[in-house]
């Protein structure tokens, strides 16, 4: 892997931190609120125009009381913005009351896990060759602060972050590892994945969000090199094959050689040894079946 260093995205000189908003039990301001409705109605209708008066502020308090009823959702969460200043971020499940006020610029947001899988995207690999590489992104909001403040459109945040990290990494790592060692995109599957999640936590920690899993998807050459690429694997794959094919029958030369010494079935001078050699290695090696030639006379004819 190169020793390139990743350098964060921009961070903001004082972040924001999420804090939990003050609220109340909503059902018992529901509650109240209706109370006060009935009587606002009744000053309104049976006690005269002063009566009328008190009843309209009545009633008018009552529906802005109303706006400060919220109702958040398991693992949703609502930011509360009173005069643009942020006053807290309510994420317990359940019916609350807050500071009506912050009815107009309230904002909600999903704190369930999501997934994003990126485009098929053509990059360079360590080496240079043209690649075709995609991931998916298994992440959630950890921080709303950030995620609402930090940064603008946190989801198109992702997304942006998540092609960048991908184009980085694979300009880290070579595609196939031709070279003995060095590790690879496709020979090196958890390391690779591992270093983009490292990279793409430390992209999207400004946005206050948490990845969970970062995990390759697609990966092949670019159909511009497949073909020459693919020939170079399979040239690759024969020369292995040889050299095991090779090494195997050199052992079975040398345990053939010892054998018929050990047995005294036959005694070779060293001429005869080296024809011996070569014929078993041509019979073992060979692509094809071997066609024999029998010898009627001596050994030596």
């Amino acid at each position: 892997m190169s020793d390139a260093s990743f350098a964060p995205v921009f961070r903001p000189s004082e972040p924001s931190a999420e804090r939990p908003a003050r609220t109340a039990p909503g059902l018992p301001v529901a509650a109240g609120l209706l109370v006060a409705l009935a009587g606002a109605v009744l000053l309104f209708v049976f006690a005269g125009a002063v009566g009328a008066v008190i009843g309209v502020v009545v009633a008018l308090a009552t529906v802005l009381g109303a706006a400060g009823l919220i109702v958040v959702a398991p693992n949703q969460a609502a930011v509360l913005i009173l005069l643009g200043r942020y006053t807290g971020t309510v994420d317990r499940a359940g019916f609350h009351w807050v500071n009506p006020l912050t009815f107009p610029s309230r904002q909600e947001l999903s704190l369930r896990v999501r997934n994003f899988q990126t485009d098929i995207l053509k990059v360079n690999d360590a080496g240079g060759s043209p690649i075709d590489i995609a991931v998916v992104v298994v992440w959630r909001v950890t921080d709303t602060a950030r995620a609402i403040f930090d940064v603008d459109d946190f989801e198109r945040f992702v997304v942006v972050q998540s092609e960048a990290a991908v184009r980085h990494l694979a300009s880290l790592y070579p595609y196939d590892d031709f070279e003995e060692g060095l590790p690879s995109l496709r020979g090196n599957v958890e390391e690779v994945n591992g270093s983009l999640h490292e990279e793409l936590q430390a992209r999207l920690d400004v946005a206050g969000l948490e990845i969970l899993e970062a995990r390759l998807t697609h990966l092949a050459y670019a159909p511009e090199i497949a073909e020459a690429m693919l020939r170079r694997q399979q040239a690759s794959a024969i020369v292995a094959a040889r050299r095991t094919i090779v090494a195997g029958a050199v052992g079975l030369v040398d345990m053939a050689l010892r054998q018929m010494g050990e047995q005294n079935i036959v005694e070779l001078d060293e001429e005869r040894k080296a024809a011996m050699v070569s014929n078993l290695m041509v019979v073992l090696v060979g692509d094809h079946g071997a066609s024999p030639v029998v010898n009627a006379g001596s050994l030596y004819q």
